[in-house]
C-alpha cells in the first residue's frame, strides 16, 4: 500500500468523528431553531453542554461500528458506490444502538427528531467528507502523487484492456510503465535491470497463457524485490499463501499478499512501536546512564557505535553500545580501518561457528571488559529503541544485517527483508544467535506471514526470559 493511502486511511477516522459530531451539532441547532419550535413547540430541557458529552460517546460508538462493517480498508480510490452503502449500513446500526439507549436513558434523548436529523445528517456528511477524500486522491493521481507503477506481463485481451483503462484514466491510480508479452529469462533479466533506475509497486500478469514456469518466475522475482504481485483470476495455482480480490475495469483482479502486516495493521504497529520505545527507553534510562558511564571508564572511544544495516527501504545506522576497544571499530571516524577490517575478515575465517551470510565470532578478542559484559545479557542494544523510535526498526521484526551479509543472500533469504528489522523476533526468542540462519529465516518467514499485534506482544513478553538465559559472546 502507497504512503498516500495509508495516510488518507488514517485521516478517515478524525474526519468522520468530526463529521458525526457536525451532524448531531445540526440536529441540536435545527431542533431548536425558532422555526422549528414554533411547529412544534420545545416541551423539554436539552442543555447543549449535557447533549455535546452524549454525542461524543455516541461519535466513539460509531467510529467502532465504522471500522466492524469495513469502512476503513480502503484500498486505492475506486468502489465509491459500495462505500456509500457501507456508510448508510454502519450509521443505520449506529441509529439503532442509541434507539436501544433511549430506552435504558429516556431521559438524556428526549426528542426523537434530533435522533432521527443526526442520522440522516451523519450519512450526509460522512458521505460527503468520503466523497472530498476520494476527489482529492484522484486529483492527486493526475500529477503522480499516489500513483501506482505497474509492470504489466501478458498478451491476451485482458491485457489489452487494462492498458485501455489505465492509459485512458489518468485518475486511476495505475500507471503502466513496461509491459512484457511474456517472462521468459530474457524478460526477467531485462527487469532487473530496469529497477535499477526505476521504482516499480506492483507486477500484474494478465495472461492466463504464460506457462507454469513463467508464473512461478514471475512470483519468485515479485518476492525477491518485494514488489506486491497481482493477477488475473485463475490463473495462479500455487504458492499463495494470501490473497485480496478488486476489480480493475470489469476484471477480476486479485492481489498475493506478503504479509499481513499492510493498511492498518502498519498504522497500528508504527503506533505501537513510537508507544512503546518511548516507555522502554524511560524505564531503561537508569541502566542506559550507568552502562554509558562504565563504557567511558573502562575503555577510550565513543560511547555509542553506528554500524550499517539493510532494511527494505535501504540502509541506516544502526545504535548500540560500543563494545569493541576503539582501534577494531569498522565505520567510525577512527584510524587503521583498512587493518580493523582485515582482522575482522580473518577472525571470520577462523573463528565463525555459523554458517551462510550470517558470521557469530566465538571468544571475540576485540571486545573490552565491559564489551563482554554488555553483549551476554544484550544491553549493547538498548540504543536501538531510538532506532525504533525514528522509524528505521520496529519493536519486533527480523534482525537487520549488513550489507556484506545481505549480498550473500540467496533468493528465499530476502524474503525476510519484506518488513521493518527489529530488536527482537521469533528468532530471537526461539534461540537466539546460536540459530543456524536457514532456521532464522523460517522462523522470520513464518512471522511476516503470520504477523498480528498479539503475535508481537506474546514475542516482547518471552524475549525477557530469553535474555535472562542469556548468549554465548561474540
Amino acid at each position: 500500500m502507497k504512503k498516500s493511502e495509508l495516510f488518507f486511511s488514517f485521516l478517515l477516522v478524525p474526519l468522520d468523528f468530526l463529521m458525526i459530531i457536525l451532524a448531531g451539532i445540526t440536529a441540536y441547532h435545527i431542533r431548536f431553531a425558532e422555526v422549528a419550535a414554533e411547529i412544534r413547540p420545545i416541551i423539554f430541557s436539552l442543555p447543549f453542554s449535557e447533549y455535546i458529552q452524549i454525542l461524543f460517546l455516541i461519535a466513539l460508538a460509531w467510529l467502532i461500528i465504522f471500522a466492524i462493517a469495513g469502512l476503513y480498508s480502503i484500498r486505492g480510490a475506486g468502489g465509491m458506490l459500495k462505500e456509500f452503502n457501507k456508510v448508510v449500513l454502519a450509521c443505520s446500526t449506529g441509529f439503532v444502538l442509541i434507539v436501544v439507549l433511549i430506552f435504558i436513558f429516556r431521559e438524556l434523548f428526549s426528542s426523537r427528531f434530533i435522533v432521527l436529523a443526526g442520522w440522516f445528517l451523519a450519512i450526509f456528511y460522512v458521505s460527503f467528507a468520503r466523497v472530498l477524500i476520494r476527489f482529492i486522491q484522484k486529483s492527486l493521481f493526475r500529477y503522480g502523487v499516489g500513483v501506482h507503477k505497474v509492470v504489466l506481463v501478458g498478451n491476451s485481451k485482458t491485457t489489452d484492456i487494462l492498458t485501455h483503462n489505465f492509459a485512458s484514466r489518468k485518475n486511476s491510480g495505475y500507471d503502466i510503465i513496461k509491459r512484457y508479452r511474456n517472462f521468459d529469462m530474457e524478460a526477467e533479466y531485462d527487469l532487473k535491470e530496469f529497477i535499477k533506475d526505476r521504482e516499480i509497486d506492483e507486477i500484474i500478469q494478465s495472461d492466463p497463457n504464460l506457462s507454469k514456469a513463467e508464473t512461478l518466475r514471475l512470483f519468485d522475482f515479485a518476492d525477491e524485490y518485494h514488489v506486491v504481485f497481482k493477477y488475473a483470476a485463475d490463473l495462479l495455482g500455487t504458492k499463495v499463501l494470501q490473497t485480496e480480490a478488486s476489480e480493475i475495469a470489469g476484471i477480476p483482479i486479485v492481489e498475493v499478499r506478503k504479509t499481513t502486516l499492510e493498511g492498518w495493521g502498519r498504522i497500528i504497529k508504527r503506533i505501537f512501536d513510537i508507544i512503546f520505545s518511548l516507555t522502554f527507553i524511560i524505564i531503561f534510562s537508569p541502566i542506559i546512564i550507568i552502562t554509558s558511564f562504565l563504557i567511558k571508564l573502562d575503555s577510550t572511544g565513543p560511547i555509542f557505535y553506528k554500524n550499517e544495516r539493510v532494511s527494505k527501504e535501504g540502509t541506516f545506522n544502526l545504535f548500540k553500545f560500543r563494545s569493541m576497544m576503539l582501534h577494531f571499530c569498522i565505520g567510525g571516524d577512527y584510524s587503521n580501518q583498512e587493518e580493523a577490517e582485515k582482522f575482522e575478515r580473518d577472525l571470520i575465517k577462523e573463528k565463525s561457528i555459523k554458517q551462510g551470510p550470517v558470521y557469530k565470532i566465538a571468544d571475540d578478542p576485540r571486545l573490552t571488559r565491559i564489551g563482554k559484559l554488555i553483549r551476554r545479557w544484550s544491553v549493547d542494544e538498548l540504543p536501538q529503541f531510538f532506532n525504533v523510535l525514528i522509524g528505521n526498526m520496529s519493536l519486533v521484526g527480523p534482525r537487520p544485517h549488513q550489507p556484506r551479509e545481505v549480498a550473500k543472500y540467496e533468493r528465499h533469504h530476502k524474503k525476510v527483508l519484506t518488513i521493518k528489522p527489529g530488536i527482537t523476533g521469533l528468532a530471537q526468542i526461539s534461540g537466539r544467535s546460536d540459530l543456524s540462519f536457514e532456521d532464522e529465516v523460517k522462523l522470520d518467514a513464518y512471522y511476516i506471514e503470520n504477523w498480528s499485534i498479539l503475535f508481537d506482544i506474546a514475542i516482547l513478553l518471552r524475549t525477557p526470559l530469553a535474555v535472562l538465559k542469556g548468549r554465548k559472546v561474540e
